[in-house]
């Protein structure tokens, strides 16, 4: 399993953008990367200095959004749905495109499901649970 330091995520994110912008070839998992960096562009100064990225803190408190974590949450839901694991979650996330007549908006309705599964997993200390999050993002998808 890859488990990528915050550091890492961040200095991917600053990179893929780097190179999105400069027109620099990009490896797979970069190319979907830039598709969300390109349909969040109040993250594009923040991306464009990995400096100022790689020491940024974003507490609750500020009110500000970590661009870090929305895009990677973009990212997971993206191989989840090419992987359909958790079994459905791609026929959900598709039902719920279509519901929304937006892919970026069935995106952040099952973040809302995603986060909600992986604060019960550190509140619990129990594993992640995938049937909660999948009938999260069905319910979402058929109401």
């Amino acid at each position: 399993m890859f488990a990528p330091s915050q550091l890492e995520v961040r200095r991917f994110f600053c990179s893929t953008y780097r190179k999105l912008r400069e027109g620099a070839p990009l490896i797979p998992m970069e190319v979907i990367a830039a598709d969300w960096i390109q349909e969040h562009p109040e993250y594009h100064a923040e991306l464009a200095d990995e400096a100022a990225a790689l020491a940024a803190v974003y507490s609750v408190e500020e009110g500000r959004t970590n661009p870090f974590l929305h895009l990677s949450m973009h990212l997971t839901i993206s191989e989840q749905h090419s992987i359909d694991q958790p079994h459905g979650i791609r026929q959900a996330v598709d039902l719920l495109a279509a519901k929304r007549n937006s892919l970026h908006e069935a995106h952040h309705a099952a973040m809302d499901c995603l986060g909600e599964m992986i604060w019960a997993s550190q509140r619990s200390g129990l594993p992640p649970d995938g049937h909660a999050y999948l009938d999260c993002v069905s319910r979402k998808a058929t109401r």
